[in-house]
């Protein structure tokens, strides 16, 4: 079988495991994500309820997603946003570059960790509601991620988290 584009949304995504589910919008069996394919669209998670395409191929063990194409992080949650975000128009936040930087640590059971952009000491604050509404649920010490930053109360705070490649193109 030809592999074929199926939309759908990520049922659960564990990094630590290395694998996670997708529900097609059509129905039918959950699909496999395995974590190298996510890793070759250049993210290491993706947030749980995040809508995702993805080429499917059936394979002896069930359907699996062979390649993703594109992923649209969740919709946000009912509760507050970030106070220091509550402010930023989303117009600003288009106006920030997406610079490259390396994760320092993140601890998901904590919901926070620092990154560092290249060629600077100061440390990022990564909030993990700001993972989440970039679509990741997760983050690796040395990970390469491009990252929007802004000023908040407490310093130096992301505002966006995306793919590597993303913050490395000279057309954004």
């Amino acid at each position: 079988m030809e592999p074929r584009s199926m939309r759908g949304n990520v049922k659960w995504f564990d990094p630590l495991k290395g694998f996670g589910f997708v529900l097609a919008d059509e129905g039918g069996p959950d699909i496999l994500l395995h974590a190298n394919v996510l890793r070759n669209f250049g993210q290491s998670s993706v947030a749980d309820g995040a809508e995702i395409e993805i080429l499917v191929q059936r394979t002896a063990r069930g359907m699996q997603a062979v390649e993703v194409l594109s992923i649209v992080p969740p919709n946000e949650g009912e509760g507050p946003p970030l106070e220091d975000l509550a402010t930023i128009s989303a117009e600003e936040l288009a106006s920030l570059p997406l610079e490259p930087a390396r994760v320092k640590w993140f601890d998901k059971a904590k919901g926070f960790g620092f990154a560092n952009v290249f060629g600077q000491s100061e440390d990022i604050f990564v909030h993990i509601e700001v993972l989440r509404r970039s679509g990741l649920a997760d983050l690796q010490p040395g990970e390469a991620v491009g990252i929007r930053v802004t000023t908040g109360r407490r310093g130096l705070m992301a505002i966006e988290v995306a793919a590597w490649e993303r913050a490395i193109r000279t057309d954004e």
